[in-house]
């Protein structure tokens, strides 16, 4: 039977491995020199995309960044990051053009007057070099029920400015817009709370 290994040589064989993993991580930050403004789109079926994409809006407010966020579904919603956000008026700009989910508007033709209401926003902030990143909130919903021309959408971002970083949010992102997109993160849900009948609470939801 062998003897079990010490704990200082295990200690040692770990921080050797650690070691070598510093190295090449070193190496591979090393080779990444690019600066771009990137088109970051949060999308699937789990519950945090607007709320990771306004965390980089606070990101970006902290790191003395001017942020543009047009808001395309949750207009009538009072949440928490607007109220926050609104402390920033210098730095922020918002607008809330939506009137709610379509479940609760039902009224085709008025949804897809303010999603062109909104997203003429989002062209004009992203038209304004003051602006250093733009979340275009829910648009992915827009998109998915044809509101708004993907294609129209597409083109836009693909002549933006070099330096602006653009955050789009939603479920069903389509796929031409994910091929464009630099960074795509998908939400998977596991469990929610909704499904036990817990309804939408301050500070998780909204």
């Amino acid at each position: 039977m062998s003897e079990p290994t010490a704990p200082e040589d295990l200690n040692q064989k770990a921080n050797e491995k650690a070691a070598r993993r510093k190295e090449a991580r070193d190496r591979m930050m090393a080779e990444k020199t690019r600066e771009k403004g990137l088109i970051i789109i949060h999308t699937g079926k789990g519950k945090g995309k607007s709320t990771a994409a306004f965390g980089m809006v606070m990101r970006c407010i902290g790191h003395g960044m001017k942020v543009g966020v047009v808001q395309f579904i949750k207009g009538k919603w009072e949440t928490g990051e607007r109220t926050v956000l609104e402390r920033f008026p210098d730095q922020i700009e918002i607008k809330a053009l939506g009137e709610g989910f379509t479940w609760e508007t039902q009224d085709r033709a008025r949804d897809i007057a303010f999603a062109r209401a909104a997203w003429d926003e989002g062209k004009r902030m992203m038209s304004d070099p003051s602006f250093q990143f733009v979340l275009l909130d829910e648009i992915n919903i827009a998109l998915r029920y044809d509101y708004l021309p993907v294609d129209e959408v597409i083109s836009f971002l693909e002549s933006k400015r070099p330096d602006l970083h653009v955050c789009l949010t939603g479920r069903n992102a389509k796929e031409e817009l994910i091929a464009i997109a630099d960074l795509v993160t998908e939400m998977e849900m596991i469990k929610h709370p909704f499904r036990d009948g817990v309804k939408a609470q301050a500070g998780i939801e909204f």
